[in-house]
């Protein structure tokens, strides 16, 4: 088992505060995002963490020493959405833990024994612009709904079985090929394969998307008064 790490992004609706560093390094209550999510990966005892960075790259080389994480760098960080991210690391792919690098887990969601693919979610009454989760009685997902709603919606969290990796790889290289693939996300290629698969989708409050900095003080709000 292992962890990727999606890192390579320019974070521009957070400027100023990503202006010198990676929004992965963004700091709520003080503590780097992507910090955050290797202390918990590693207290599960998940060690082996690939990290793929790219906008100021040069940034998280601490995190190699501090933290044995190794670091693969995105060329192409400045044009193309995360397959490319993914593409470069598919040879690691298998057996996974996928993390965006600019969620904050507030609380450890991670395990060493987990059963099978699993997209991790969390609940809006009214969500806009986001992938939404459907799911059977079972929790398997059934669709994914791009769009606007209230449910569960992918919150940049999963983990894939080996064999499902395989085929997810598999379609993210044919995609490669495809003209405009630059604007593919990595989920692009699940969207495409999850009828053949039984993905699990378990609901998990606990995880927050900042893309703007009154959504980092709305969280670090909302955490503080959890306490």
């Amino acid at each position: 088992m292992n962890a990727i790490i999606l890192a390579a992004g320019m974070g521009t609706r957070l400027r100023p505060l990503t202006d010198e560093i990676p929004k992965c390094l963004v700091k709520v209550n003080g503590e780097p995002i992507v910090e955050r999510q290797i202390q918990f990966l590693l207290e599960s005892g998940i060690t082996d963490i690939t990290l793929v960075s790219g906008y100021h790259a040069e940034k998280l080389e601490p995190l190699r020493k501090n933290y044995g994480v190794d670091i693969v760098f995105n060329e192409h960080y400045d044009c193309c959405n995360n397959i490319y991210s993914m593409y470069k690391v598919l040879d690691r792919f298998g057996g996974s833990w996928v993390l965006e690098g600019d969620v904050f887990v507030n609380r450890n969601c991670f395990t060493s024994n987990i059963a099978g693919s699993t997209y991790f979610a969390k609940w809006h009454e009214r969500y806009e612009n986001e992938w939404g989760l459907v799911t059977d009685d079972a929790d398997i997902l059934s669709e994914i709904r791009i769009g606007s709603g209230k449910g569960c919606v992918m919150s940049g969290i999963s983990y894939w079985s080996e064999r499902d990796a395989k085929q997810i790889g598999s379609e993210i290289r044919r995609m490669m090929k495809e003209d405009k693939y630059e604007e593919f996300f990595w989920d692009n290629a699940v969207l495409n394969l999850h009828r053949q698969m039984e993905i699990r989708v378990k609901r998990f409050d606990d995880i927050y998307e900042i893309d703007t900095e009154k959504e980092l003080r709305q969280v670090e709000v909302e955490i503080t008064k959890g306490k």
